[in-house]
């Protein structure tokens, strides 16, 4: 049986399906097996796939006749996989040198470990490609992911870092339908309320960002992804709970810390002329954090069609001013957030 079995998802990414088999297949844990699964790529995903299958035997593909998204391709590898390890690695994505044995050599020496994770480098692909040097030594600790997620209402593995046991993989179940933008959020949670973290304090992957899919759309996506990640603790809560001691002050506190961090998003955007996506994101948070203030919230949305003194004088409607509102939201502490709006 192989060490570490790692999935490929593939979809229309063959032009970097090269470079991230090839970092795989260099590492230096030999006994891997690699599965590339294409999602009916329109592109030669496919034919470059099966080349690399022909040059190497651990590499193996699954393609698939219909296009099944990426939720069901994930869960398609993590049925396939039995080697000890597992990692689910974008086409787009790459690992360093020494990745893979800096993981299984921590979680080998410590059964309690379930889930490995690093730095991983974002490499916007417009720009040069990072260096990274000769990492030959690490060190790592474990650490409280469920508390830190919960402080900062955020995912903070780098996904393509992030190695786990594979037997935990399958307790744990596989990604949610329901969580196309956040289910690797919700996944980590789920693998620590079974075990222990491990974060390693070395780059472990690189992680690429495509500059042309950066737009006036990112503001939108904005609303969408506070709405999948506060998706995502509700579902790691009601689905574990009772693996923790004090879920429910957990809860709160990620609901507040993402309710506040919109909020905050929110009124920047209309302060910069985005009316109508400040808007719907400070009221999904006030929505969240403070429903008492829905009714009055309710009238105030700016119009379309007017300037940003028209929307200053709709967002305190009501006599519920923005500053009301924040010293609200505030609440007695203080809150850290690790993202910028």
């Amino acid at each position: 049986m192989a060490k570490i079995d790692v999935v490929v998802p593939c979809y229309n990414y063959g032009r970097f399906l090269d470079e991230c088999v090839g970092s795989l297949l260099e590492q230096s844990v030999r006994d891997l097996r690699v599965l590339v699964i294409d999602d009916a790529s329109t592109d030669d995903s496919l034919s470059i796939a099966r080349k690399l299958a022909e040059k190497d035997r651990r590499v193996s593909v699954i393609t698939h006749s219909q296009n099944k998204g990426h939720i069901d391709t994930y869960n398609e590898g993590i049925a396939w996989a039995s080697a000890d390890y597992f990692l689910l690695l974008s086409a787009d994505d790459l690992l360093v040198p020494g990745a893979l044995e800096r993981a299984t050599t921590i979680m080998d020496n410590n059964p309690d470990v379930v889930l490995t994770h690093g730095e991983g480098i974002v490499w916007y692909d417009d720009q040069p490609f990072p260096s990274v040097g000769p990492q030959r030594t690490s060190t790592w600790a474990r650490h409280d992911l469920i508390k830190e997620f919960c402080a900062t209402g955020a995912n903070l593995v780098a996904t393509p870092t992030a190695i786990g046991r594979t037997n935990v993989q399958k307790h744990v179940g596989g990604y949610k339908e329901s969580l196309p933008h956040a289910g690797d959020l919700e996944m980590w949670l789920r693998f620590a309320a079974h075990g222990a973290v491990a974060r390693i304090d070395a780059v472990q992957a690189v992680y690429r960002r495509h500059t042309s899919a950066m737009s006036n759309a990112y503001f939108a996506r904005m609303l969408s992804d506070y709405l999948q990640r506060r998706l995502a603790f509700g579902a790691f809560f009601e689905e574990c709970s009772h693996r923790l001691a004090n879920s429910s002050a957990l809860q709160a506190q990620s609901t507040r810390v993402m309710a506040n961090h919109a909020f905050r998003c929110g009124i920047g955007l209309i302060r910069r002329g985005h009316l109508n996506d400040g808007y719907q994101l400070v009221r999904a948070a006030i929505d969240a954090r403070l429903p008492q203030f829905s009714p009055f919230w309710k009238p105030a949305k700016p119009s379309r069609t007017t300037g940003r003194n028209s929307a200053d004088s709709g967002l305190e409607a009501s006599g519920r001013t923005v500053r009301e509102l924040s010293r609200a939201l505030a609440g007695a502490e203080p809150e850290r957030h690790n993202r910028d709006c």
